[in-house]
């Protein structure tokens, strides 16, 4: 399966009121694996930026007065990401500016929808963690996911954080050896399934159960022994 990690930043937040996008970042992922391989480019909006956006991203008009415009780039990016399913953080938001951008043009692009599937890891993690606050740096500070270099919001950085966030809230990211090329098969023909995380992850913290957690499971394994006449935990194998 390819995916792509798409993000995007703009002038300002309401399409509605022609706000343009100015950046783009894209990461492919295959197979839950990260290729290596990224679209990444700055728009010239044609447009101020607008304050609440600059404080947001650092952006400036200045910077993007020699940028390509979105035609100059619309064909290699469209090419990037036709046929992927896109993981997009609001999917709504980017979506919504690229369908304006492409409708500005007129060029028969269509729509996002028309060429690719859209996974929304907002919504995707609302329906995980009801209640809680769903954002970009919540759900890194929820899963471990290193975002120090994100002082500023930027399109390419976005994307490479969220990619590590959806691979680790859908399963963490995997890959599966076929047998005869270099997997790890036990007597049964079982495959192993590899976890990838990477090198520099923070160790996960091990809490030490309370007294009152540790009499709570004794009293739980007491409860199985009484109903099942054993307890696996307690060492004694099922006869």
């Amino acid at each position: 399966m390819r995916e792509v990690v798409l993000d995007t930043e703009t002038t300002g937040i309401e399409v509605r009121e022609g706000h343009r996008i100015i950046e783009i970042g894209c990461v492919e992922v295959i197979d839950r694996r990260l290729t290596g391989r990224h679209f990444h480019v700055y728009v010239n909006p044609q447009r101020e930026v607008e304050e609440g956006a600059f404080a947001v991203h650092g952006i400036s008009d200045e910077f993007l007065a020699d940028k390509p415009l979105f035609s100059d780039v619309v064909d290699d990016f469209m090419e990037f990401i036709i046929g992927a399913r896109l993981v997009i953080h609001n999917a709504a938001f980017d979506v919504g500016f690229i369908d304006a951008e492409l409708a500005l043009l007129n060029r028969g692009h269509g729509r996002v929808a028309d060429h690719c599937s859209v996974t929304d890891t907002l919504l995707m993690a609302r329906e995980k963690h009801p209640g809680q606050r769903n954002s970009l740096d919540a759900l890194c500070k929820r899963y471990g996911v290193d975002n120090s270099q994100r002082d500023l919001h930027g399109a390419l950085l976005d994307a490479e954080i969220l990619a590590d966030v959806y691979l680790t809230m859908t399963g963490g990211q995997t890959a599966l050896s076929l047998a005869g090329q270099g997997s790890d098969e036990n007597e049964s023909g079982v495959i192993s399934v590899v976890r990838r995380l990477p090198a520099d992850r923070p160790r996960l913290k091990v809490l030490a159960p309370s007294e009152d957690e540790l009499a709570l499971h004794v009293e739980r394994l007491a409860a199985i022994e009484k109903s099942a006449g054993f307890a696996l935990w307690n060492g004694k194998p099922a006869e």
